[in-house]
């Protein structure tokens, strides 16, 4: 066993580290041999070793799925898709994830901290237990410890006394080439293929035809044509804006929410424009929010993750302050990043309308993957993701160019084409924002070399996020209002 001591940027201040009464009483009773392992630079441990980045192809996770004849738990790879319908088709059952509050008490069983997770440890509650055949392969493995950042490092020979009581089968797909799919570019034969197999659409030559297309809102049309006029003025934006009754009720609370601090009340769309919020701020937020309503909200998404208004209000608040803070000549127009972080999600809305029948199995395979990036869910469900598919709505609605590649490209930092600041950018956003529990779809991941690159300080980057969180209270205020 190890003799783990607490991880302390002073050395001098070094305390025992404890594993959680429960994992360390488990470890201990199988007779397994470990060490500690922790995730983030610059922290050091006294006996205990640390490492710059957990191999993800090695980290194991524990999932716990459910249906009418009780609870089972897996272990399965990080760089592992659990793939459900075989899982389902392998038992005979008809499995799906289990709900927050019971995924909390599960934890409690564990000792684990919340923001860890389920520690990757069987649960002695639940008999049905299973792991993936692909951890047999592994020479070493790293476990969620059920602390944040710390994992447990055991060999493979060690390893077997944690399975030696499991179900071993094959479930799983490596998330490698689905990552690679995602990246490519989903012409008119993949996104027809994708539909064709999940819909009973008719394939037609032309894409338009494939898809029914949701019509763009005459609002959000007549905004577009004001973005591109040179000499739109603020009466022209208000007098589209209070076409929109509910739009322009919601710019108009946007500009009032103590969020903004705005000194006496505002008494219209002109008034939230002058006093409050400017006209680049207000036209793509008019757009955005006239795109969201084109679309209706999905029924029966992913259990416990944040509401789709919330995750938006969020990323645009963030991406504008990213780009405050850019200090170089050339960088994103502060309105067209704040449009892609509020509209960073909107594929979500175009799956749920163009799948309607298979985005509760979308949904149902996030839940039971909650390591695992939705954007390779959805390319090994459909064929397509929701950046592949909101990118091609965007050129479609002739968005402007910037926008439609922060939204395409958003999961690939390394992207380097053409408006890539923007991508980069709504990247660092959801990183940040989902790290903190704010979003639902996050590594935790910034590669060390993208805060030089897009000119930020990573110190005054953190302030903003804790800026952004203590107002946590009125961005929640406002996305409920712009989610009735």
């Amino acid at each position: 066993m190890s003799n783990n001591t607490a991880l302390s940027e002073d050395p001098a201040a070094i305390a025992p580290l404890v594993l959680p009464g429960a994992v360390a009483k488990f470890m201990e009773k199988q007779g397994i041999a470990y060490s500690l392992c922790h995730s983030h630079a610059g922290i050091q441990a006294e006996n205990s070793q640390f490492k710059d980045d957990i191999p993800p192809a090695q980290t194991v996770h524990l999932v716990v799925l459910q249906d009418s004849l009780g609870k089972v738990q897996l272990l399965i790879g990080q760089e592992q898709l659990l793939d459900l319908s075989q899982l389902c088709e392998l038992m005979g059952r008809n499995l799906q994830g289990i709900s927050l509050e019971d995924a909390k008490a599960l934890q409690a069983q564990q000792d684990a901290d919340p923001e860890a997770g389920f520690a990757s440890i069987p649960l002695s509650s639940i008999p049905d237990y299973w792991v993936d055949q692909h951890l047999l392969e592994l020479d070493t493995l790293y476990l969620n410890s059920g602390l944040p950042h710390v994992f447990i490092q055991v060999s493979k020979d060690e390893a077997s006394k944690l399975i030696q009581t499991s179900n071993i089968s094959q479930f799983c797909h490596n998330t490698a080439e689905l990552n690679h799919r995602a990246k490519s570019e989903p012409g008119e034969q993949q996104i027809s293929q994708a539909v064709s197999q999940f819909t009973t659409y008719r394939i037609k030559q032309r894409l338009d035809q494939t898809i029914e297309i949701p019509p763009l809102p005459d609002t959000a049309e007549r905004i577009i044509k004001l973005r591109v006029d040179p000499n739109a003025s603020i009466h022209d934006l208000s007098k589209v804006v209070e076409t929109d009754p509910s739009l322009a009720a919601q710019v108009v609370s946007w500009a009032s929410s103590p969020f903004y601090g705005a000194p006496g009340g505002i008494a219209s769309v002109q008034d939230a424009v002058i006093r409050v919020l400017g006209f680049d701020l207000v036209i793509n937020l008019a757009l955005g929010l006239a795109l969201g309503k084109a679309l209706r909200l999905p029924m029966d998404g992913p259990k416990g993750v944040t509401p789709y208004w919330q995750q938006a209000v969020y990323n645009a608040t963030m991406m504008q302050n990213l780009v405050q803070q850019m200090d170089c000549d050339n960088k994103p127009s502060p309105g067209l990043a704040y449009l892609s972080g509020l509209l960073h999600n909107f594929g979500y809305l175009v799956l749920n309308f163009v799948f309607p029948p298979h985005f509760s199995l979308i949904s149902r395979y996030i839940e039971a993957n909650p390591h695992v990036s939705h954007h390779i869910i959805e390319q090994h469900v459909l064929g397509v993701t929701r950046e592949q598919i909101s990118a091609w709505l965007m050129s479609v609605w002739q968005m402007p160019e910037q926008v439609l590649v922060a939204l395409r490209w958003q999961m690939f930092p390394e992207y380097d084409g053409k408006h890539c600041e923007y991508s980069r950018l709504l990247f660092l956003s959801n990183q940040l924002l989902n790290s903190n529990g704010l979003g639902s779809d996050s590594n935790g991941r910034i590669p060390s070399e993208l805060y030089n690159t897009m000119h930020l300080d990573p110190a005054k980057v953190a302030a903003s996020v804790q800026h952004i969180i203590s107002h946590g209270d009125e961005l929640s205020e406002i996305a409920n209002i712009l989610g009735d």
